[in-house]
């Protein structure tokens, strides 16, 4: 399998597991916060710790401190910016379940802005995981593991609303599906016009800016959401297991 087709597989597999979170919806009906605590502080701390020890150094080597810095506050920013012009939430989603009080009508519209807003977000993260498999193939399987976790909460969130208002286990897992394919969508993309460039030193500033991406996913919307779900230290404790997890499966890799 040459790396192109590997970086377009992961991407692919990482944006689609926002289908899990729909099938939870429907297993589980309406997941603890414990649950969602765990998983969405599990997902911050594989990001960061991806972010921090392979992503940021990985650009930092070619450009050095100066620009390496630069590019990773660039993607935060740009993050930033996305994520205010466009904003979703996961926000009520634990009540979003038939027989709530609240209007189908209300829990419809959430759940299909939600998944708009988390489709325009999987779009620049479907870019980085193909970059990032470009430049290593390890790398680049930490960060489609890394999205793929924290997608799974994103999929319950679009799933669980439209669920409440349709009754329909086929519009949920619809939209949920739709929202995780900007995903591979945003690699397809990166392969048609960006994969001439992506060598060298723009490789590098790419890898420093999905750095920044993804520590400000981390610390905007997965810790803050994980404590909304759970007991003061739930969302700490996800995060160190996701930390621990992440970096032995780069220990294994490596080796």
């Amino acid at each position: 399998m040459s790396t192109v087709t590997l970086a377009l597989v992961l991407t692919a597999l990482a944006g689609l597991s926002t289908t899990i979170g729909s099938l939870l919806v429907f297993v589980v009906r309406q997941p603890g916060p414990r649950f969602m605590g765990l998983s969405l502080g599990f997902a911050a701390g594989v990001m960061i710790l991806v972010s921090f020890v392979e992503l940021l150094p990985a650009g930092m080597d070619v450009l050095g401190p100066g620009l390496g810095y630069m590019a990773f506050f660039g993607g935060l920013g740009v993050m930033f910016v996305l994520d205010t012009v466009i904003p979703h939430s996961y926000e009520g989603v634990a009540d979003a379940v038939p027989g709530s009080s609240t209007s189908d009508r209300h829990l419809l519209r959430v759940g299909l802005f939600v998944a708009l807003g988390i489709g325009i977000h999987n779009f620049p993260e479907g870019m980085a995981t193909f970059a990032g498999t470009l430049a290593d193939p390890r790398l680049g399987t930490a960060i489609a593991v890394a999205i793929a976790i924290h997608n799974i909460p994103e999929g319950l969130a679009v799933a669980a609303p439209v669920y409440a208002a349709t009754g329909s286990k086929k519009k949920a897992f619809l939209w949920s599906f739709f929202s995780g394919v900007a995903e591979p969508a945003g690699a397809l993309l990166a392969a048609a016009f960006l994969l001439p460039f992506l060598e060298g030193l723009f490789l590098s500033a790419i890898l420093a800016a999905v750095a920044g991406l993804m520590v400000f996913i981390s610390l905007d919307e997965l810790l803050p959401a994980a404590r909304e779900y759970g007991q003061e230290h739930l969302a700490i404790t996800g995060a160190i297991a996701g930390m621990v997890v992440m970096a032995g499966s780069l220990w294994l890799l490596k080796g």
